[in-house]
């Protein structure tokens, strides 16, 4: 496990609850945590895999040739149809969430990606192989909804932002193996040059069938449903080594009580409608749309999943180069993502989207210029700049766009309304996402490097919204976080009720934590 930087802000509500001692490579609960939660964190592997796996055939000519060249609409469609079998599965996701538990959903989401990649793999025609795509993104869909949540739920708070910021940012694990495996199949001279990739997408898949109904239930779901017993006992097992006595676990435990309680009762936080009832939740779901439109239409789409048709158009044709550059930018990106994502806490996520803002405009600005110089004197330089400028405008969107959206959007929602207001931001990236793979390649086509132009002015447009409307969530817990849009009432109500547990607990003379030889925190 990666070590993760702890909050160390003056501010954070529980800051003076959390045992010093208690660190993410010395304590063994934690560490099995930490373990479950990196099953939960490779689901977003899956998408990673498929975006790249997608790109390398296209650079394959035994993938071209099984399927008669595919280009045009069909292409289109063969990248698109995941995120349209995506669109079937979000009426039903959050109802799973939140009603059979987020373990439970993984693993139904987890057992189609299965039968479906299975299905991809042994594909004989075009119509097998876009109705596998389909059910990949119909199973992902459920595994997507309820993994992220889990992550951000069952988390150690010290280690939550980080944490639910390396979800999004582990794309990129599973897009360095599809373009590397796609690079290194290039050579079988069969049509296993392309079922090997797709065979190995289901190897996260495989992991969380089997796994996953091992690791803790949200304790947020548990005490929305009644199970407040099993909750703590969850909470004092992996935050304070079964001691339901912590202060650090009563203050959490009662403070997502009063959360989901004042959801349920002021706040009124039920059913689709209250996603724009209140003038908080109006704000959240402002941003989060917002944020689910950007990270697709920031022009990373057009290297996401047309890079070969980019490289053509710059003189860059060999199947071979093609495919090791892809596989290099994958590496580069995973690094800038997970780099970034430990730095959450220590720079805030205001400025983090921000920064990557306004450089995705600078570095898209010069690759629309690089592009036309090449398209207008043909000078091989232009055309390799354009590969420079790709990677550094990669490093400007990994250090928000790649850690944040999911994690920033999970900890705004309120409890009640996290998996609605979650899957909403889902649906408007397969949105985005169907847009992008159908009008890209033709707008390509008909426009070549003009096509930059636009994505430059709306890039500048996406700094101009994330000025006025981003608001800073560093350094407070789930709860805290969810209940800054709600005004000062909502969150002094919240944190009022969580310290007044730590202060019975206090008064009840149980200031000294009794430990039992085999729980103590291990000094190796």
């Amino acid at each position: 496990m990666v070590g993760v930087t702890a909050v160390s802000s003056q501010d954070a509500s529980f800051a003076h609850l959390v045992d010093g001692r208690r660190k993410w490579y010395n304590n063994r609960r934690l560490i099995a945590l930490n373990a479950w939660i990196m099953l939960l964190l490779i689901t977003s592997s899956t998408n990673g895999y498929d975006g790249s796996m997608m790109n390398g055939l296209q650079s394959l000519p035994q993938w071209e040739s099984a399927f008669n060249n595919p280009s045009g609409g069909k292409l289109g469609l063969l990248n698109a149809i995941q995120n349209i079998g995506a669109l079937a599965g979000y009426p039903f996701a959050p109802y799973m969430s939140d009603g059979i538990g987020r373990r439970k959903t993984v693993f139904f989401g987890a057992t189609i990606m299965c039968i479906a990649t299975a299905i991809q793999t042994a594909s004989q025609s075009v119509g097998m192989f876009i109705g596998a795509r389909f059910l990949i993104g119909f199973g992902v869909t459920f595994a997507a909804n309820a993994a992220p949540m889990l992550v951000t739920e069952i988390s150690y708070p010290t280690y939550r932002a980080p944490l639910t910021s390396l979800y999004n940012s582990l794309w990129y694990s599973g897009s360095i193996i599809a373009a590397w495996t796609t690079y290194g199949t290039f050579k079988i001279n069969s049509t296993w040059a392309w079922r090997l990739p797709s065979l190995l997408q289901g190897i996260p898949s495989v992991l969380q069938f089997v796994l996953i109904l091992f690791a803790p239930e949200s304790p947020r779901w548990l005490i929305r449903n009644g199970r407040e017993a099993e909750a703590l006992k969850t909470l004092a097992y992996y935050h304070a080594d079964g001691n339901e006595q912590d202060p650090l676990v009563l203050y959490e435990f009662e403070e997502i009580r009063a959360a989901i309680e004042y959801d349920r009762t002021v706040a009124s936080n039920v059913g689709w409608k209250s996603l724009i009832a209140t003038p908080g939740n109006r704000k959240r779901m402002r941003i989060i749309v917002a944020l689910a439109f950007f990270s697709q239409w920031s022009g990373n789409g057009l290297v996401s999943y047309y890079l070969t048709k980019v490289f053509n158009e710059i003189g860059i044709t060999g199947s071979g180069t093609q495919l090791l550059i892809n596989g290099i930018l994958q590496i580069w990106n995973f690094g800038w993502a997970v780099s970034a994502a430990f730095m959450v806490n220590k720079l805030g996520r205001r400025f983090l989207f921000l920064l990557s803002a306004s450089l995705m405009t600078l570095f898209y600005m010069a690759q629309a210029i690089c592009f036309a110089e090449y398209a207008e004197h043909g000078r091989p330089a232009a055309g390799h700049a354009v590969i420079a400028f790709i990677f550094l405008f990669y490093a400007a969107y990994d250090v928000a766009f790649t850690p944040l959206i999911v994690s920033y959007t999970v900890e705004i929602l309120p409890y009640n309304i996290r998996a609605k207001g979650f899957n909403v931001f889902n649906f408007v990236i397969s949105l985005a996402l169907i847009f992008n793979q159908y009008v890209n390649p033709i707008a390509l086509d008909a426009l070549s490097w003009k096509y930059y132009i636009v994505y430059v002015c709306w890039l500048a447009f996406e700094f101009v919204f994330l000025w006025f409307f981003l608001v800073e969530t560093k350094n407070r817990t789930l709860e805290e976080t969810a209940a800054l849009f709600d005004g000062d009432d909502a969150l002094e109500q919240i944190a009022n009720r969580a310290e007044g547990a730590h202060e019975v607990y206090e008064d009840g003379s149980l200031e000294k934590r009794s430990f039992s030889a085999d729980n103590e925190v291990s000094r190796g």
